[in-house]
């Protein structure tokens, strides 16, 4: 048994289900509590999805008009939430259990009507037989005391064990086909690599390509019972956060090969597309949000995603539509502005190898602690080429300020300007929902990086200068 971190009420609905029902009745014995909770696995979470109160022959019974979604399941326990697990398939929906309480509570599980359930457990028990078994072996591996003979030999019966336990699962699959329990244990069968060859690095690159590529072979993504297990979001997460380079092309790749052999299921490709989405949106690492414009645009503006409401997509479109200029790579949007004496000046008219595009108001706190670190900043690189392009974020009656502390400031060196009518559009052209902001320009006024803190501007332009200079080197 283990302790459940968080149990919510369930609200989301992702699919309908037939109508036949379910009816699972439970017995526990040493649980005197008045209620019993069953509980789902979504994501990284779990849902508490009904409650009964104990029968008069202590007792308790789950009831319902609609199928249970297939999966895991948690039968949960007043006060302090401990659980165990049962299957629940679309042919297992009606059937009894009874176990116990305590150390013996998987060995005193016995099912009534759901042979699934009854192997699932018979698997268990015997994986914690051969674990007190692998730990016994591990003892003398660690053991200061035992013989180097006597250590390799425990090694080698460890291997033997494994194995074992390899072939019984391999066996059990093979004689409980399409079974939510062969699933379950093919799912998180150990990878076997083939053999590769070259150096230690090449080895590794080697597994490192393979393992994306076939990351998944023992776990079928379209399969609906999935979704609602303790691994699946754990994979899918380590296969985008760890397995691809952090670059947002990379990750849109990986999240496309998910979605692509998500799509036999329905509520799966929903529910990770959902999730998807969400997550890079609110992303705060840089040019991340590249990877949100991308599920925009090849799923929701395509008709993809057709649980959303109009409402709903038009603003994930807008949205995207804002950000898509905005994103690394891209030549950033051109602004007309003024200089301080009315004079006009494009962004596109500064020469500069790198220019530094900065947002500020002067009633702004956060810009209030940025401009100083940027005017530091400003002095170790301006000899380098780096101009800063500074547009005070005010208008009309508020510009003759932005001046005001400007002189105040002593940052007269910058490229400042203003907008006072706001012909520019460069609030909304640049997304300024907030101030400062700033981005980081090349030569050719592409976006370097950008909504970044000042304090990461050296950072920054010091790798930029090294990567230059070590291209001039290479060139030569």
């Amino acid at each position: 048994m283990r302790m459940i971190i968080t149990l919510l009420l369930v609200t989301l609905s992702l699919t309908t289900w037939a109508q036949d029902g379910y009816e699972i009745k439970v017995s526990i014995d040493g649980y005197e509590q008045k209620d019993l909770y069953l509980a789902y696995y979504l994501g990284e979470k779990q849902y508490i999805l009904d409650t009964v109160a104990r029968a008069e022959d202590n007792s308790y019974t789950f009831r319902g008009e609609e199928n249970l979604a297939g999966g895991i399941y948690l039968v949960v326990m007043a006060p302090d939430n401990q659980f165990f697990q049962i299957l629940i398939d679309d042919k297992n929906q009606r059937f009894s259990l009874k176990t116990a309480m305590g150390e013996t509570q998987l060995e005193n599980t016995q099912f009534t009507n759901s042979p699934d359930n009854q192997d699932f457990y018979n698997y268990l028990l015997y994986l914690a037989e051969q674990r007190d078994e692998g730990e016994e072996f591990q003892k003398v591996i660690n053991s200061e005391s035992a013989s180097e003979k006597d250590k390799e030999r425990a090694k080698e019966a460890l291997e033997d064990l494994g194995d074992k336990v390899l072939v019984y699962q391999k066996k059990f699959i093979a004689d409980h086909p399409g079974s939510l329990p062969a699933a379950i244990i093919e799912a998180n069968l150990p990878t076997e690599f083939p053999e590769f060859t070259g150096t230690e690095e090449e080895i590794n690159n080697k597994k490192w390509r393979w393992m994306q590529q076939h990351y998944f072979d023992n776990l079928d993504l379209g399969d609906t019972r999935m979704l609602r297990t303790p691994f699946l979001f754990q994979r899918v997460d380590y296969f985008v956060q760890k397995l691809q380079v952090q670059h947002p092309d990379s990750i849109a790749l990986a999240i496309d090969f998910i979605l692509e052999k998500m799509r036999p299921s329905e509520e799966n490709f929903k529910f990770y597309l959902i999730h998807f989405l969400n997550f890079y949106a609110a992303s705060k690492f840089v040019g991340m949000d590249a990877v949100y414009v991308h599920l925009v645009d090849k799923y929701y503006a395509l008709g993809l995603a057709p649980w959303t409401e109009e409402e709903q997509l038009e603003k994930i479109v807008d949205n995207a539509n804002r950000l898509r200029p905005l994103l690394i790579g891209k030549t950033a949007p051109d602004l007309q502005m003024e200089r301080r004496d009315g004079s006009k000046i494009n962004l596109s008219d500064v020469e500069s190898p790198y220019t530094v595009l900065y947002f500020w108001r002067y009633d702004c706190g956060h810009c209030k602690k940025s401009t100083p670190i940027l005017a530091d900043f400003y002095e170790k690189f301006k000899d380098r080429g780096v101009k800063i392009f500074a547009g005070c974020a005010k208008l009309r009656d508020e510009v003759p300020e932005c001046w005001d502390y400007i002189d105040e400031n002593g940052i007269g060196e910058w490229i400042h300007v203003v907008d006072p009518y706001g012909r520019s559009r460069f609030m909304t052209t640049y997304d300024l929902k907030t101030t400062p902001q700033i981005y980081v320009l090349d030569k050719d006024k592409k976006i370097i990086s950008k909504r970044l803190g000042a304090e990461q501007l050296e950072e920054l332009f010091n790798r930029l200068l090294e990567e230059e200079t070590l291209e001039i080197e290479r060139s030569k």
